[in-house]
């Protein structure tokens, strides 16, 4: 017989279960997504899944994220596929909302946001972002009352405001960052990936190419901004249009302008056609 993961569609049913499971001294790891899973989403189960004894996934593709502009009516809704690739990894349980449940009528708050949420990154291409994911995980965090949660480092803005988010408004889950999963030529795995098309998806590692070397450059002690304007000329001219590509300091996004300032973290936002990807890559300490 195959195994299927439990779904519940309520906070009440979720909740339910996370006391259960504590009741039994289990830990609890939440995953939230907004489907149409991947590879990449697996790996976060399995991530959570060495920090936890249970595992609750979260499915639900957030309104207030996108911007009016945005793919929300086309993002891809694969509930069923999901749940399959869920089983595949024990998940433990599926908790799938439909608006109403996570906005009801009446609904009226939203988490303010400062520091890494206004670095001039994803924040000044799409200015309602971050007020919609932090205040989905919030209230995520504060239905599931998990031990752990994890996101993915490929976000990698969004994994810091959360983590900022968690910490300054007392919330308990402990934050774990979990590496980009990638393809075996280097593009960061993504639910957008799929609207490539064969030309632009042969085009797109060229993305993380571009990166890992100008990681590498920086590493070595050459100047930031010389190598960071050579990264964007490849990029460019690899057939992407450029939001930004820009090495940042990794635990405050602020900006750097020699290695000797702190961790850096290139991060980088580019589009194919209709399609935009993200990407980050390290710069290596000694």
């Amino acid at each position: 017989m195959s195994f299927e993961v439990p779904v519940v569609h309520t906070v009440a049913e979720m909740r339910a279960f996370v006391r259960d499971r504590r009741a039994r001294g289990e830990r609890v790891g939440l995953v939230p997504t907004m489907g149409a899973l991947h590879a990449g989403h697996l790996s976060l189960i399995e991530e959570a899944r060495r920090h936890a004894d249970r595992v609750v996934t979260t499915i639900f593709v957030n309104p207030t994220q996108f911007g009016p502009s945005e793919d929300f009516s086309r993002y891809p809704r694969t509930l069923p596929a999901d749940c399959e690739k869920l089983a595949s990894v024990a998940a433990d349980l599926v908790f799938a909302p439909a608006v109403e449940e996570m906005y009801p009528p009446g609904f009226c708050t939203t988490v303010s946001l400062e520091g890494c949420a206004k670095a001039e990154l994803e924040d000044h291409f799409r200015p309602t972002h971050f007020v919609g994911v932090a205040t989905v995980v919030a209230k995520l965090l504060n239905q599931a009352q998990a031990d752990v949660a994890v996101f993915g480092e490929k976000d990698y803005q969004q994994l810091l405001v959360i983590h900022a988010m968690a910490r300054d408004l007392d919330i308990p889950t402990r934050i774990i960052g979990s590496p980009t999963l990638r393809d075996p030529d280097g593009l960061a795995m993504s639910s957008r990936n799929v609207y490539l098309s064969p030309q632009d998806r042969a085009r797109a590692p060229a993305l993380f190419r571009a990166l890992s070397e100008a990681a590498r450059r920086i590493a070595e002690g050459e100047v930031v901004g010389h190598v960071m304007g050579e990264a964007r000329e490849a990029i460019v001219g690899a057939g992407f249009d450029i939001d930004y590509v820009e090495a940042r300091h990794a635990e405050t996004l602020a900006r750097v302008a020699r290695r000797q300032d702190g961790p850096i973290r290139i991060l980088a936002a580019a589009r194919l056609g209709a399609t935009r990807l993200i990407d980050n890559v390290a710069v290596p300490t000694a």
